[in-house]
C-alpha cells in the first residue's frame, strides 16, 4: 500500500515537472522577444501578453500551469517527508556521491530555490498584470497592457538581474536532474536511451540556464 502511494506521488512529480519543462520552453522563446531592438520588440512582446490572457484556450492551459507547480511542490514534499520518515538516521558510511550526481543529492534544496524564485516572479509580473496589484501597469500605443515596460523596468533594477541571473544556476540543475528522473518514473528504462536521454538533459538544462539568466543581462544593458 505504501508502495503504490509513493509511486503514485512519484508519477504526479514526474507528470507535473515535464509539463513544466515544456512549457520553459515556450516561455523562453518569447522571452527572446526582449532580445530584439526595442521598439520592435515593445509591440510584440505586449501583443504577444495581450492574445495569451483573450485566449480562451491559453487561460484553460495558464490554469492547468498554476495546478501544476501547486502539485509539484505538494507531491515533492510529501516525497521528502517520506523519505526522512523512512530513513530518519543518516549512516555513517554514506556513499551517495559515488552512484549519483551532485543534483540528485540536493534536489530538495534546489527546489526551494526555483520556488523562491517563481514566489518572486509571479510578484514581479502575474500579481501586477493579472491582479493588479502593485503600481499600475501602463498600456501601449496599440491598447494593449504595456507588459514590455515592466520587464524592461524591471531589468533595470541591478539587484533584480543579479537575482534572475544566479536563480538560473538552480534552475538549470534542478531541471537537469528532473528530467531525466521524470522519464526514468514513467517507465522509460531502455540503457541507450537513457544515455541519450541524459546528454538531452543536460543540453536542455543549459539553454534554460543561460536562456533565462542572460536575457535580464541583456536588457539591463540595452
Amino acid at each position: 500500500m505504501m508502495l503504490n502511494k509513493l509511486f503514485f506521488r512519484k508519477w504526479i512529480l514526474a507528470v507535473t515537472g515535464l509539463f513544466l519543462c515544456l512549457f520553459l520552453v515556450v516561455h523562453l522563446s518569447a522571452n527572446c522577444l526582449l532580445l530584439l531592438p526595442q521598439n520592435t520588440a515593445k509591440s510584440l512582446y505586449n501583443s504577444y501578453s495581450a492574445t495569451l490572457r483573450e485566449s480562451p484556450l491559453i487561460k484553460g492551459i495558464a490554469y492547468l500551469l498554476y495546478l501544476s507547480i501547486l502539485l509539484h511542490v505538494l507531491y515533492a514534499l510529501l516525497i521528502t517527508l517520506s523519505n526522512r520518515k523512512a530513513n530518519p538516521v543518516k549512516y555513517v558510511v554514506n556513499k551517495t556521491s559515488q552512484n549519483s550526481t551532485w543534483s540528485s543529492q540536493n534536489m530538495g534544496m534546489l527546489g526551494t530555490l526555483v520556488l523562491i524564485f517563481i514566489v518572486i516572479h509571479l510578484v514581479n509580473f502575474w500579481a501586477r498584470i493579472k491582479l493588479g496589484l502593485g503600481e499600475e501597469v501602463t498600456y501601449d500605443k496599440s491598447g494593449n497592457k504595456d507588459v514590455y515596460q515592466v520587464a524592461y523596468t524591471l531589468f533595470h533594477n541591478f539587484y533584480f538581474v543579479l537575482f534572475y541571473t544566479l536563480m538560473a544556476v538552480p534552475l538549470a540543475f534542478h531541471l537537469y536532474h528532473g528530467l531525466k528522473s521524470g522519464f526514468k518514473t514513467l517507465g522509460f528504462y531502455h540503457h541507450r536511451g537513457l544515455q541519450l536521454l541524459a546528454k538531452l538533459s543536460l543540453w536542455y538544462a543549459v539553454v534554460m540556464g543561460i536562456g533565462f539568466g542572460i536575457i535580464p543581462l541583456v536588457v539591463y544593458f540595452k
